[in-house]
């Protein structure tokens, strides 16, 4: 036998052995996925994509959003250092919510008087008031819009995006825009 004949036996083989081989395949897929009953199979890109959140917005702040009473503080002083509401102490404040409510827990990256815990990823926010508050170097207007949508001057930001995700509402961020503007002597 010529060696190209050998080489076309060799191949017949293969192509019969790989016949034989999806044909036991093809009688262990499951009856019910036809061409016209597929099985479901998830599509990886189509739920990556729908996971993103677009492109920045740009929140205008509604009026009257700071406060000066010792209620709406609180529960900006509530939100910055708690992820949950475990201690439910929200409803000493004048609103009730779910244990299940995830807050802001800006104290996990960011410092301020008198927190619950030392953040040092995010800027440091003690005496904001005194120093950029009273010198006018931040406006309510600006961090409103960063608690809102930090990504407006900052696309690769690592800080939470809450009012577009809705993980706060506009109420909530105004106590917490409350909270960092009050003085806290």
């Amino acid at each position: 036998m010529s060696k190209s004949t050998k080489i076309r036996a060799l191949a017949l083989g293969c192509i019969s052995a790989s016949a034989l081989f999806l044909a036991g395949c093809a009688a262990s897929i499951d009856p019910a996925a036809t061409a016209s009953n597929p099985i479901e199979t998830p599509d990886g890109l189509k739920t990556l994509n729908s996971d993103l959140l677009g492109e920045a917005k740009t929140y205008t702040m509604p009026a009257n959003c700071v406060k000066t009473d010792k209620a709406s503080i609180e529960r900006g002083k509530l939100f910055f250092n708690e992820l949950n509401n475990e201690s439910n102490v929200s409803s000493k404040y004048g609103m009730e919510y779910p244990k299940t409510k995830n807050f802001g827990n800006c104290v996990a990256c960011h410092r301020i008087e008198k927190a619950n815990g030392y953040g040092n990823i995010g800027p440091d926010l003690s005496k904001y008031h005194e120093i950029y508050v009273k010198t006018g170097a931040r406006n309510a207007q600006w961090v409103f819009q960063k608690i809102a949508d930090p990504r407006i001057d900052n696309k690769d930001t690592v800080m939470t995006v809450n009012l577009t995700t809705k993980l706060m509402n506009e109420s909530e961020i105004c106590d917490l825009v409350s909270y960092i503007f009050a003085d806290k002597k």
